[in-house]
């Protein structure tokens, strides 16, 4: 009866397995890996992790919308007392005379007032696409060219008319506006280099930081362009202005001296008696 007792209790309470050396050596080694291996992983600053690599992204490679400097600051499309000007030209005749294709008028906000495609009196040979953006298509239901000169002579009466070159513009049009009241950007002194004239792409970019003309030309972004180079500029630009008109008054007032023909002289005086 003892010695069963004694096999139970036996049963009950084995011995403690002993393990072979290396295998618990090798448990040791998988323990010490896995913990090291969640430490790297769970540290933010290791540059091993995706979360890392993430934060060290430079800011210049966040897709972060680009903000158009030529964008208007409001949709007030009123008339103001300036006005820019942009035309788009196409090939008449045999192709090297211009005539208007397209004509453009924003107010001093860059808002537009008039953008219009002009249908020429001549028959167009060359539509100049990769530079006037202007297609066939475009001509089909275009304006009348005296419907459109005549829109626009009414809206630039009176006003500061503004823009790049604006005497190909005018000519294009047929039309006149007073020299005292044109602001050409690309006869303006303070932006010419050595004498010479700057194209609108160059001062745009040099003044604005704005990127315009790249292919086919907007007349809506060219003239929000000058706009903006003359709004920039306009303090010290109408100084420049009444400087030189008052000059040109003072001298118009300074009359030639008359000269005195020397056998008129004479006859000048009564005869002596």
């Amino acid at each position: 009866m003892s010695s069963d007792l004694k096999r139970k209790q036996k049963k009950i309470n084995p011995k403690p397995v002993q393990l072979n050396p290396n295998w618990s050596l090798l448990q040791q080694k998988l323990k010490s890996d896995s913990h090291g291996n969640t430490r790297k992983s769970s540290n933010p600053e290791n540059p091993s992790s995706i979360l890392g690599k993430r934060k060290e992204r430079p800011d210049s490679e966040l897709d972060v919308p680009k903000i158009d400097p030529l964008t208007p600051v409001n949709d007030d499309s009123s008339l103001t007392d300036e006005v820019a000007m942009d035309c788009e030209m196409v090939g008449v005749s045999q192709g090297t005379k211009s005539a208007l294709g397209r004509v453009t008028l924003v107010n001093k906000w860059g808002n537009v007032l008039y953008d219009e495609f002009v249908r020429p009196v001549e028959r167009v040979v060359d539509f100049r696409t990769h530079i006037s953006g202007i297609r066939p298509r475009d001509l089909r239901k275009a304006k009348d060219f005296q419907v459109a000169q005549t829109k626009v002579a009414e809206l630039i009466k009176g006003k500061i008319l503004v823009g790049h070159a604006l005497h190909n513009d005018l000519k294009a049009l047929l039309l006149t506006h007073p020299k005292k009241d044109i602001r050409d950007t690309a006869e303006y002194q303070p932006f010419l280099k050595d004498k010479t004239r700057k194209s609108l792409k160059h001062l745009a970019a040099e003044i604005l930081g704005a990127d315009i003309q790249n292919g086919e030309h907007c007349p809506i972004d060219d003239a929000r362009a000058a706009m903006m180079l003359y709004q920039k500029n306009r303090k010290e630009w109408e100084k420049n202005v009444k400087d030189q008109t008052r000059m040109w008054l003072k001298q118009k007032k300074r009359k030639p001296k008359k000269k005195v023909k020397e056998g008129n002289a004479s006859t000048n005086h009564n005869p002596v008696v």
